[in-house]
């Protein structure tokens, strides 16, 4: 080496390099770290070395807010483009906005729930790497619900059903199943919300919302709802890698977490696909161009992708989740029967329904021909008939709902090939009988029953008096809805009459 020349210093890798911005090393000295942290070893969960953990995007701070500051000037560009040439009017029907009613009041919500979720479980592990993991993930959270409101804001300014969305889904009484989702995995420990939210809400639920659903928006001409759809999913795929991480994470720290995280896996899954069910409902029947049917989402992103996960994961000792026959008997059923459920309760819920016409049946029986015309296709046509006579049927009754998902027990036993008998299990508990849509509901309740018991459910509410007042329109008072406006038939609606005004049809 001549004189005066300067060794160069090596550079540090991507992985040296997150490592020394985001691994404090901190160790309390005054105060014991179980008391700082005393959430993170309760569940039963053993860690031997937080160090072990690996965040695969290794997203320092600096480049995420320029990835995400590029994301938004392209999003709200679009945006603003929708609003100044009228997209509203070039979506192929106004009965497709109703999925937008639904989408604002049970999947934004849950956003903010999951921001405020990953928030305070950033603060409950001791170990850096996690702690930073989940920080970012609370501010994509925050990020999703914001990019929702502002986009889904402009057809706020002609339809009915979104002004009072936010109130909605603390009150109306479907809304309590996913809102029951994220109250369940909130007010549990830090490690069963990874799997919970990480898990079950990203990998299990997101994917088959932000992929299948934004390519029928898509479809039907929503190019805003496209856009803020496809900005969130490239931070879900983030998501989806930090829950997996944390599976693996746990499974490779003792073998005594293994039983731990197989019962979670378990519950968390069966918890996301009931879920699950609004999204069916969304994609075969309020999308008037349908790209794809739920049962060949549920096909391709669970049984394909998902079960392909759990394969991987066998070599540490986790199985496929007991629930996986129930669910894939029900992918033959589960649309139809939320929208019925839906269509005879329509007047204490805040959007429009409507029976499907000849071409949207005809598609129904080429995507489900085991099933649509053998069960389906025969009520719709009655229901039809009613509805020219001037008897429109609305069911008088409130259903019985499950202690643990909150579903109306309406849903029938078509892992056992009888898809006419209505499942009821039930159990008792400090000699209190309860009540469940499924025996996986029954054990998840069987397992935490003090946690259970204390559930919301609306009907139960409405019978106390706790919801208003003792009839209907002291109900949707509460609600806020404003019957014939924001609820009842597409047909005749306020919605329809503005949607046939612009078109020329009036």
């Amino acid at each position: 080496m001549t004189m005066g020349t300067k060794t160069r210093k090596k550079r540090l890798s991507m992985k040296d390099k997150y490592k020394y911005m985001t691994r404090l090393g901190w160790e309390t000295t005054y105060q014991d770290m179980d008391d700082v942290f005393p959430e993170d070893t309760f569940e039963g969960i053993k860690i031997h070395d937080w160090e072990a953990w690996e965040d695969p995007f290794r997203m320092t701070m600096d480049a995420y807010w320029k990835y995400q500051g590029e994301k938004d000037k392209k999003l709200y560009a679009i945006i603003d483009a929708f609003a100044q040439n009228n997209g509203q009017k070039n979506i192929t029907d106004a009965r497709y906005v109703s999925a937008l009613k639904l989408f604002l009041t049970g999947v934004s919500p849950l956003e903010y729930q999951a921001h405020r979720g990953f928030a305070h479980v950033a603060r409950q592990f001791r170990g850096d790497g996690p702690r930073v993991a989940c920080q970012m993930q609370a501010i994509d959270e925050l990020r999703h619900v914001q990019t929702q409101i502002h986009t889904l804001s402009h057809y706020n300014k002609y339809f009915n059903g979104f002004s009072e969305w936010s109130h909605w889904h603390d009150r109306v009484w479907y809304l309590s199943v996913p809102k029951s989702f994220f109250d369940d995995a909130r007010s549990a420990g830090p490690f069963e919300f990874m799997i919970a939210i990480g898990f079950s809400f990203e990998y299990v639920l997101t994917n088959l919302l932000f992929v299948p659903f934004m390519s029928g928006a898509a479809y039907n001409g929503d190019m805003a709802t496209v856009t803020f759809g496809f900005s969130a999913q490239s931070d879900e795929a983030r998501h989806m890698t930090l829950g997996l991480q944390a599976i693996k994470f746990m499974l490779e720290q003792d073998p005594d977490n293994v039983p731990v995280v197989q019962k979670w896996i378990d519950k968390w899954t069966w918890r996301g696909y009931k879920v699950l069910g609004l999204v069916a409902m969304m994609m075969d029947y309020m999308l008037p161009e349908s790209p794809q049917s739920w049962k060949e989402a549920w096909e391709l992103y669970f049984e394909e992708n998902t079960v392909a996960l759990f394969k991987d994961l066998e070599r540490y000792g986790i199985k496929i989740p007991d629930c996986a026959g129930t669910v894939s008997a029900e992918k033959e059923h589960l649309s139809h029967q939320i929208w019925m459920t839906f269509y005879t309760h329509n007047a204490a819920a805040p959007f429009h329904t409507w029976l499907p016409d000849e071409k949207k049946m005809d598609w129904l029986s080429e995507k489900y021909p085991n099933t649509f015309d053998k069960y389906y296709r025969p009520v719709y046509e009655q229901w039809a008939k009613l509805e020219k006579e001037g008897k429109r049927y609305y069911s008088e009754m409130l259903p019985q709902l499950c202690q643990t998902c909150q579903i109306p027990m309406l849903y029938t036993d078509c892992e056992n090939e009888d898809p006419m008998q209505v499942v009821h299990k039930m159990t008792t508990f400090n000699g209190e009988r309860f009540h469940f849509c499924s025996d996986h509901c029954k054990n998840i309740f069987e397992e935490e029953p003090e946690k259970y018991v204390q559930s919301w459910l609306p009907v139960h509410q409405i019978f106390q008096g706790n919801c208003g007042g003792a009839t209907l329109p002291d109900v949707l008072k509460w609600y806020k809805v404003e019957p014939g406006v924001d609820n009842f038939d597409y047909v005749g609606s306020q919605d329809e009459k503005m949607w046939k005004e612009w078109k020329g049809e009036a």
